[in-house]
């Protein structure tokens, strides 16, 4: 599989004051010889995220070894004692990574680190995980080109795992019963022309309650909640297959195609077309300055 990982130094205090990315990236490692040692690097100051989308991984802390197993990540400062590599007994480590910088990110993860430790493990389809995979589409598509778009987006994902450490996860298997029964629903329903009546009725709560309820669940509301699941499936098809944007538009449930671009450009930043035409051209291990 071809990585993606993508690299950024931009120019700006506002990044060492609050929050800076500083790489970003998604990588399939295969050989022994990958690994990185804490003490060694030569970057400084930067906090390493990396999460395990399959195979193992494995984590040298201080003394402390550590398997990283499908859906495990760590959490670690550069300069520190750890080393993180592909052991003996892993074939393949599959895995995304985000990597920041500022002060306001060191506060974080040492509230992080003193509540939660190094290693936390994620549902797959956490906020925080989403919320890289975006990014990354983001940049393979569009690119990021200054400094305060880096700085949000390195931010939003510290806030993303702030709640999720707090609030916990939103799995189908731990939401109230009527938010899930409305996920499945909107889930399996996507393509239909789907009415905040719809949803409401396969709750079976009453709206106010439904609504406030799954506000404060899904920190979305039904129906953004909807766009975004319409989006999800949109990106797939245009990665996956040649189908024209308007037959995409109604396979995914928006109204035309132009709404489907507008929406589209809104998230994304860029049309349905232009994502498709550079996904596959955007050059690996690109960085971007300004």
């Amino acid at each position: 599989m071809q990585p993606h990982t993508y690299g950024f130094r931009f120019t700006g205090e506002h990044q060492k004051r609050v929050a800076g990315l500083y790489a970003i990236g998604k990588e399939t490692q295969i050989h022994q010889s990958y690994q990185w040692d804490g003490l060694v690097r030569e970057e400084k100051d930067i906090i390493v995220f990396q999460y395990t989308l399959s195979g193992q991984g494995a984590i040298r802390i201080g003394n402390e070894e550590h398997r990283l197993d499908k859906g495990k990540a760590f959490i670690v400062k550069v300069p520190s004692d750890h080393c993180y590599y592909l052991p003996k007994e892993s074939s393949e480590w599959e895995f995304i990574y985000i990597t920041t910088f500022g002060q306001e990110m060191e506060h974080f993860y040492r509230s992080i680190v003193e509540k939660k430790g190094n290693i936390i493990e994620l549902d797959r389809h956490a906020n925080p995980i989403k919320h890289i995979e975006r990014v990354i589409d983001k940049v393979r598509s569009a690119g990021i080109h200054h400094s305060y778009e880096a700085s949000g987006y390195a931010y939003t994902f510290m806030m993303e795992l702030m709640q999720y450490l707090e609030y916990g996860s939103s799995s189908l298997n731990e939401l109230p019963i009527a938010i899930a029964k409305a996920v499945s629903y909107i889930e399996a329903n996507y393509s239909d022309d789907l009415s905040l009546d719809d949803i409401v009725s396969v709750s079976e709560v009453s709206k106010y309650h439904f609504i406030r309820l799954f506000s404060k669940t899904m920190n979305k509301t039904p129906i953004q909640y909807v766009t975004k699941v319409r989006l999800e499936k949109a990106v797939e098809l245009l990665q996956t297959t040649n189908l024209p944007i308007e037959e995409i538009a109604y396979e995914t449930g928006f109204q035309s195609g132009n709404y489907f671009s507008k929406v589209f450009k809104q998230y994304f930043n860029t049309s349905p077309g232009k994502y498709r035409h550079s996904k596959g051209h955007m050059p690996v291990n690109r960085l971007f300055f300004n």
